[in-house]
């Protein structure tokens, strides 16, 4: 069904493709007014060269070059096209290359993507996902809209003895389409995705052995938004998705349906539903929501996904005081998890969030959010940032933490903005918590907390073009039963030249780790950086860090990092 699918969607892009060729010859004979081709943009080439002991396996040198440069032509049809290429990781083997190269032409209501691009058609079937093919969006003026993609998902990677971290997988193509149709007082749409993996019998042995099998999926879902009640809306999708794990399981015929979907006996249902009310009235909004995702409920178009949960909220929102100076958001609902009546515990808990903002004067704004439902949240304090010896250190890792409490606060005020210089004081607090629970008591060990906080001062010198950041960092995590601190203060400053060519900035952290009343650790860092701007086109940066960390117990880490680089825009 897959392979039918991107027949069609190839058919159907060449013919796009013809179409999109089709300008008017009025306007391209109006040279005067139309350039033939036009172009913009802007290209950058980096070079990353590394020094040091503190990571093994790190590459002395890196290159990258990424940027748009979009082809206008006559006026009426776009060709940008978006390039990623770098060296980074050359001798490993990804399932998404990080090379990447992208054609999105657009025409009038055409826009196309080719090459190495992603598109999202709704939460519960694709999205998001990166994809090696071809993918078209139809807007013409009326009320339909139509969505197609169709190409290569994961590039086959075999099992790496020297990198066994890496986990292989099969090549996996996929190819799906949304039709929307879109009216003043009610819209229905559906979507169809579907992927495979590529099976190949000369790696069956090792990929049985890791408990890899060649999976296919194949997923519908319908979504509904009416509006027939003035400032009242109501918006509905579901969707189900058929997973087979194994496709050389035997074949299952209990239905029309199974041939011509390829159902086998290893073949699963899930379905997954969400529902919401909102009404409007005066300033107050108001809501209600209810979601439900099956258990081991995923699609092969998404990365990641959270499922076996039920939520059923209730939402208010309105803004308070004189000129709106106060907004309150509030939500508060019932969540369980275990539908299908399996685990050996069960959960049923109230939930909720609530988020004040609060600017009483220009010159000072609050804001205060808290939470308790389920998420998946990517935990990184500022010394991660401070830490960092360039930008590629985290460089496609995904982070998931599950957090039960979420209290984030921030303050920002300003007390003295003239038109010579603006003072500022900031205020950030983050408090989050998570526990595994059986029954009403945490386990020993299963309770995680963490506190990020930062207090910083900044001076901006307007007429001289300097900035001057400073700022005190600490960090509290509390996880099996151990407590950890880090601490330290960071300064900084920029400065412009040459009437504002040239900008040149530096930056220094000093923070020590302690674990149990001892110091476990002490880094500190030192970034320089320049950069200078020629005709407003041309552009040369340079930046430097080094950093030295100190572990007790072992030996001094030293490393240098530089990063030079050039860009052009146009």
């Amino acid at each position: 069904m897959v392979k039918k699918t991107l027949s069609i969607l190839i058919c159907s892009l060449w013919a796009i493709s013809g179409i999109a060729q089709q300008v008017d010859i009025e306007k391209i004979s109006k040279i005067g007014e139309n350039k033939p081709i036009a172009i913009n943009g802007g290209l950058s080439l980096g070079n990353v060269f590394y020094s040091g002991n503190q990571t093994s396996g790190r590459q002395d040198w890196t290159y990258y070059l990424n940027g748009t440069v979009n082809f206008n032509i006559y006026g009426q049809l776009n060709i940008p096209i978006t390039v990623n290429l770098t060296n980074l990781g050359k001798d490993l083997s990804y399932p998404s290359l990080p090379n990447r190269l992208s054609i999105h032409p657009t025409y009038k209501w055409i826009t196309g993507h080719i090459g190495d691009v992603s598109m999202t058609f709704s939460p519960y079937t694709l999205n998001g996902h990166q994809f090696t093919g071809a993918g078209v969006e139809l807007t013409p003026p009326g009320k339909f809209k139509v969505s197609a993609m169709g190409g290569r998902l994961l590039k086959k990677v075999e099992y790496d003895y020297g990198n066994p971290y890496i986990m292989p997988n099969y090549s996996r193509i996929g190819g799906g389409a949304k039709v929307q149709y879109d009216d003043a007082k009610f819209s229905v749409g559906m979507i169809y995705f579907g992927a495979k993996d590529q099976e190949k019998e000369d790696i069956y042995y090792v990929m049985d052995s890791l408990g890899i099998t060649p999976a296919e999926n194949n997923v519908f879902s319908w979504n509904a938004s009416l509006n027939f009640v003035k400032n009242m809306n109501f918006t509905v999708e579901y969707a189900i998705s058929l997973f087979t794990r194994d496709k050389r399981a035997p074949k299952e015929s209990s239905f029309f349906l199974d041939n011509i979907l390829g159902r086998k006996t290893s073949t699963s249902a899930y379905h997954a539903l969400n529902a919401r009310l909102n009404y409007q009235i005066h300033k107050n909004t108001i809501g209600i929501g209810y979601e439900r995702i099956d258990p081991e409920y995923h699609t092969l178009g998404a990365y990641y996904f959270n499922n076996d949960y039920e939520n059923i909220t209730l939402n208010f929102a309105r803004p308070f005081l004189k000129d709106d100076k106060a907004n309150i958001a509030v939500s508060f609902g019932v969540q369980r998890d275990d539908l299908d009546n399996t685990k050996e515990e069960s959960s049923d808990r109230y939930v909720g969030s609530v988020n004040l903002n609060y600017n009483p004067t220009e010159d000072l704004q609050m804001s205060l959010n808290f939470s308790t439902f389920q998420s998946y949240r990517n935990v990184k304090s500022q010394f991660d940032y401070i830490n960092e010896v360039s930008p590629y250190d985290n460089m496609d890792t995904l982070q998931f933490s599950q957090l039960s409490q979420n209290l984030d606060f921030s303050a920002m005020y300003t007390f003295k903005k003239t038109e010579k210089q603006n003072q500022r004081l900031n205020l950030l607090v983050s408090y989050q918590e998570s526990a595994d629970r059986q029954g009403k008591i945490s386990l020993p060990g299963g309770v995680s907390r963490f506190v990020n906080s930062a207090l910083g001062y900044g001076l901006q010198l307007i007429p001289q073009g300097i900035n001057i950041t400073s700022s005190l960092n600490a960090s509290y995590s509390y996880g099996a039963a151990t407590e950890s601190y880090t601490i330290g203060p960071m300064v900084g400053a920029t400065a412009s030249f040459l009437k504002k060519s040239l900008t040149t900035g530096f930056s220094t952290a000093y923070n020590i780790n302690m674990d149990g009343g001892d110091i476990r650790a002490r880094v500190f860092n030192l970034r320089l950086n320049a950069a200078y701007r020629m005709k407003k086109k041309h552009s040369l940066n340079a930046n430097m860090v080094w950093q030295n960390r100190n572990i007790t117990d072992k030996s001094k880490k030293d490393a240098i990092t530089t990063t030079v680089s050039y860009a052009y825009s146009f």
